[in-house]
Parts: structure tokens; sequence; C-alpha cells
């Protein structure tokens, strides 16, 4: 006799379905593992043995059937090994932003206006009498229509010149953004893993300028005993080297970089745990991981000058409390007149997107 199989209803966690459960852990692994997707699913297999987050009905061999259909993963035929998509590229970007504006204080965010009217894309909703040499674009139609029916009267309607409203538009600001991130072998030295909350940095404020600013413009410079561009869909892949500090080279770089943008507003966030260590002069290396070897930090230094003669701001993240670099970093921001900020690895997201988003609201004449 066919009949019916009851059994115990467990809801499931936010109304999310079992792939969208085991993608968001997928996609957190995939920050810990530089990209590898094999590794996060050996990873999401070990977890499952522990915790158990896959069901009977659905098993971590189905979740990796259903990654391969929506194209989040490809495998290669010869090889069998899986890589990740371009889609997982924005997908851990997208996480990213998400992660971190969700723990801002809620307010008015992402504003790019200055205090001056103008030809601009943001539409101003106030209106004012037309002036000459105002284009037509701006005539607020249904505000000049209805003066000229008030003043006129309907039988002996007439559109004059003193009729007609301008709505102005506010003018955006554009800033041009380089950030730095320091792989040198510090970053996962003493077991505290300091460049995946770097990298996960970047690729929010990547996503947020390139959904929600996309004129403005953002380079990633990544230094350790030299200092190299890379793009935003590498920034999940990206990992320390056996490297020293050179942040000289990194500033280098990224003035270089500012140099050739347009944009009036110019800026430098960089991401470091260390004292600059290294500083290259021709073709050799000159090291000293051996305190705060003055010949490196009087460069670094000239380059801060530089940077504020050229009005390029530069913000310091501090990602260790070590007071021994304290008083290097306070010379540093002195010579640039920039920012400095002590944060913790949980506090960095918050303080590289206040500090954005603030930027926003000056403008550099």
């Amino acid at each position: 006799m066919k009949g019916f199989h009851f059994s115990k209803f467990v809801p499931s966690e936010g109304g999310k379905s079992d792939f969208d459960r085991l993608l968001e852990i997928f996609m957190q692994l995939l920050s810990y593992t530089n990209g590898d997707a094999e590794e996060a699913l050996r990873w999401m297999s070990e977890l499952d043995k522990e915790y158990q987050f896959s069901t009977p009905q659905y098993g971590i061999g189905d979740f990796i059937d259903e990654l391969k259909q929506k194209g989040y993963i490809d495998e290669d035929n010869r090889s069998g090994q899986i890589n990740i998509t371009p889609k997982t590229e924005q997908g851990i970007r997208k996480r990213s932003l998400d992660e971190i504006f969700g723990k801002l204080k809620k307010g008015k965010k992402g504003n790019h206006t200055t205090f001056k009217s103008g030809q601009g894309d943001e539409v101003n909703p106030e209106t004012r009498p037309f002036q000459f040499g105002d284009v037509l674009e701006q005539i607020d139609f249904v505000s000049s229509i209805r003066n000229a029916q008030i003043n006129t009267g309907i039988e002996q309607f007439s559109l004059r010149e003193d009729d007609l409203e301008i709505r102005e538009t506010d003018f955006k600001t554009q800033t041009s953004t380089v950030l730095m991130i320091d792989i040198s072998h510090s970053m996962i030295l003493y077991g505290e893993d300091r460049i995946t909350p770097a990298k996960k940095v970047a690729m929010a404020l990547s996503e947020l300028i390139k959904t929600k600013y996309p004129k403005d413009t953002l380079d990633i410079v990544v230094f350790g005993n030299d200092a190299w561009t890379i793009e935003i869909k590498d920034l999940p892949y990206l990992q320390v080297g056996p490297y020293h500090t050179n942040t000289v080279a990194g500033l280098e770089l990224a003035m270089d970089i500012l140099r050739r943008r347009k944009n009036p507003n110019k800026q430098i966030f960089m991401i470091t745990d260390g004292k600059p260590t290294c500083l290259k002069e021709g073709k050799k290396y000159y090291k000293n991981a051996f305190g705060l070897d003055r010949k490196i930090t009087n460069k670094c230094l000239n380059l801060a000058a530089q940077c504020k003669k050229l009005k390029i701001l530069i913000t310091t993240f501090m990602i260790t409390s070590d007071p021994y670099l304290q008083s290097f970093v306070r010379a540093f921001t002195e010579s640039n007149n920039g920012r400095a900020f002590y944060a913790s690895l949980d506090q960095l997201g918050s303080f590289v997107f206040d500090d954005f988003e603030k930027g926003k609201k000056r403008r550099v004449f």
C-alpha cells in the first residue's frame, strides 16, 4: 500500500537553499585558500565531517555538481583540475563588500557630491530662474509652463523668458585611488593571517568603485622586495612571499600611476603591518630587518613630502599595534600631511571604508 513518509520539519537558515548555504562557506574558504577551488572543497569536506552542515538529501558531491552547472567552477577534462570562474571572482568581491558594509554604521553613505552646483550627473531637486548661458537641457518645462499659466492665463497663454526655470545638476567629485598592499613575509608571521583581511578590503573597495563610482579609478599595487600592479580579478589569488618590505618601490609606483590620472583628487591607501626594510639600488637590494634604518626611512619620508607637493594624500593603515613603529609612522604622516590609523584585523574594513567615504566630501584644488 502506497502511503506518505513524515519527518521532522527543520526550517532552512534564513530561507536559504542548501546550495546557497554551502556557497557562502565555499566563498569564505576561497579567500583563505588564495582562490584554490580544490583546496577549498577539501576543507569543506573536512569541516562537514565535524560540523555536518550538509544533509543526507544534499551532500558535498551534489554541491560540487551544482557549482559546475551554475558556472562557479570549471573542470579541466585532461588534467581534472578544478578552477574558479570569473563569476566566482566577482561573487567573492561582492560578498566582501556586503560583509564589510554590514559592519558599518547605517547612515548617508556613498555621496560624491560637492557644495557646488553645475553641469553634472546628479539631479538637484531645487530650481532657479533662467539665466543667460543656461542650456536647453536644463530647463524644467513642467515648472516653466506652470509659471506661464499663472502669469498669462490659459486663453492668452505664452511662454516667456521670465517663466523659465532651470533644474540644476550637482557635480560629482571623481577620485583616483591607489591601494598599496604589503605582501612581505611578516603578513603571516607569528601564526596571524593579515593578508586575508587586506585582500577582502581590496576586493570590497574594488567592487564598490566599479558598481557605485564608475568614474573613479582604483589601482592595486602590491609590494615586497619590489612593487608591481595586479588586476582586480587577481585579488583572490594574492599570496605573501619570502619578501622584505620595500615601501619605497610601492610609493614610487603609486605616484607614477597617479601622475597619469586626470582626476583632480588623488590618494594612496597603504595597508601594511611592518616597517620598511628594503631598498633597491640599481640591480642590488639594500636590506636591513633590524630596527629602523635611516637610509630607508629617509627615502620614505622624502617620497611622502613629494606626494604632498603633488596633492596626493597618503592614508596609512597599520594592522599591528607595535609601539616601536609609531614614531616612524607619525613622522611619515606629518611629511605628507596625511592620516594614519592603527587598526586591528577585524576593524580594518571599517577604517578603510569610512576614510574612503569621508574623502569624497573633500575637493583638492
